[in-house]
């Protein structure tokens, strides 16, 4: 119990230190992009004003969003869209995502659920236990993140805790997320190209797609947890 306690206090005061460091940068740098991204235009000027280093910048804002779950990262993917255009700004957020969940999946095997409890309840985490016996496991997580609307921020604490494969994980993450990165960045494109049709008609259509995963993902994880209650 002791040993448990001594864990978790560590925990937290590496998370602050990360977060001191994070918020650190994004005053510096994070903070003026997320203000311009209410106004495409003024957010698209500021970053090419910067060259590279606008890039690197919403890259780290793109990482930060996935090791602090609590950051919407919607509105990041589609100014990605608006700023960078659909494959430059899905390829940013991709290597974004990509770092984010390198650093937490680290993080998360350093540190375990101490870690993970700052986040998540251990309700959340029981609902995905039966993946650390799946002889599917693999095949099932990239079958997750590559539905929209999925907890993938769960998902990605949640691995950490497993015997999985680091750069296994980094390659579902990376390839796996793509699907619901582009069409955030097709809509914001579209809205920079005034194609409001088209813009219109993905957003729907994204929206749907994110409710109907939902909705698989719920009836799936419920159907597991009942199978193992059974057995």
């Amino acid at each position: 119990m002791e040993k448990s306690k001594r864990q978790k206090t560590l925990a937290i005061v590496i998370l602050s230190l990360c977060l001191a460091l994070f918020l650190a940068i994004a005053v510096l740098v994070g903070i003026p992009m997320i203000r311009f991204i209410g106004d495409p235009d003024r957010f698209r000027a500021w970053v090419s004003e910067r060259g590279i280093w606008g890039k690197v910048a919403f890259v780290f804002m793109k990482a930060l969003k996935v090791v602090i779950c609590v950051i919407p990262g919607e509105p990041l993917e589609l100014a990605a869209g608006y700023a960078f255009g659909t494959w430059e700004g899905t390829l940013l957020c991709v290597i974004g995502t990509t770092i984010g969940s390198i650093i937490t999946f680290s993080l998360v095997r350093r540190y375990g659920m101490a870690l993970v409890r700052v986040f998540f309840s251990e309700e959340k985490l029981s609902t995905l236990s039966f993946l650390k016996h799946s002889s599917k496991r693999d095949m099932i997580l990239m079958f997750l993140n590559i539905i929209p609307g999925t907890p993938k921020d769960l998902l990605n604490y949640f691995v950490g805790l497993t015997d999985m494969n680091f750069y296994l994980w980094v390659l579902i993450c990376s390839v796996g997320r793509i699907p619901s990165v582009i069409t955030s960045t097709i809509c914001g494109d579209a809205f920079e190209q005034r194609r409001y049709a088209l813009a219109i008609g993905v957003l729907v259509a994204t929206l749907a797609l994110g409710a109907g995963g939902l909705l698989i993902y719920n009836r799936y994880i419920d159907r597991q947890n009942k199978t193992t209650h059974e057995k």
